[in-house]
């Protein structure tokens, strides 16, 4: 193949995932609108959004990478089943989600604390930041997993989808359910 058909090919598998991004980015900065309000009742709640969302991304970008690597190479089969390598794969993803979810907590508190700004205590932080990272953790794994076998079986290359996929699930539902945890949290306490 040459550089110029590789070109055309990524670019062409890429452009309508990109699309798709564009938009969900956009209805997440709708739904973050939605959450400024909830700021009085939570303050310093807007300092976690941009690191909740870039650890979506992060956390989430390494499960498709190994996800895209393993259809690559043979190792993984495009479709739901037991698999050790996907299990694991999996279940150490939603574990470092929900991890790096307690860390934010804790740290935008003590951080907000530290500089003296007025910050929400650290059990509302605690639960919104657990409510909203469960519920993307299991959104983002079987809908990244579900997308990532389905682009492939069809001829995508998953390099090609694993970015923008995560990137727009990430930022969608992690903006939908940061909302919700604030309202459930705002209810509970």
């Amino acid at each position: 193949m040459s550089v110029k058909t590789e070109f055309w090919s990524i670019y062409r598998q890429a452009l309508p995932v990109l699309f798709i991004a564009l938009g969900g980015g956009l209805f997440a900065g709708v739904v973050l609108e939605g959450l400024v309000e909830s700021v009085q009742r939570f303050p310093g709640l807007l300092v976690m959004v941009p690191v909740f969302l870039a650890t979506r991304g992060n956390v989430y970008g390494a499960l498709g990478g190994r996800i895209a690597s393993g259809l690559h190479q043979g190792l993984i089969e495009p479709r739901f089943q037991r698999d050790e390598r996907l299990i694991n794969a999996v279940l150490a993803s939603f574990i470092n989600g929900i991890g790096i979810s307690i860390v934010i907590a804790f740290v935008t508190w003590a951080a907000l604390g530290l500089i003296g700004w007025p910050a929400a205590e650290w059990y509302e932080f605690l639960g919104i930041m657990l409510i909203s990272g469960v519920l993307t953790s299991v959104v983002l794994i079987f809908g990244l997993l579900a997308i990532i076998f389905a682009g492939y079986k069809y001829g995508y290359d998953p390099d090609n989808l694993v970015g923008p996929i995560v990137t727009t699930l990430g930022d969608i539902f992690g903006m939908l359910f940061l909302l919700l945890a604030v309202g459930l949290v705002e209810v509970l306490v």
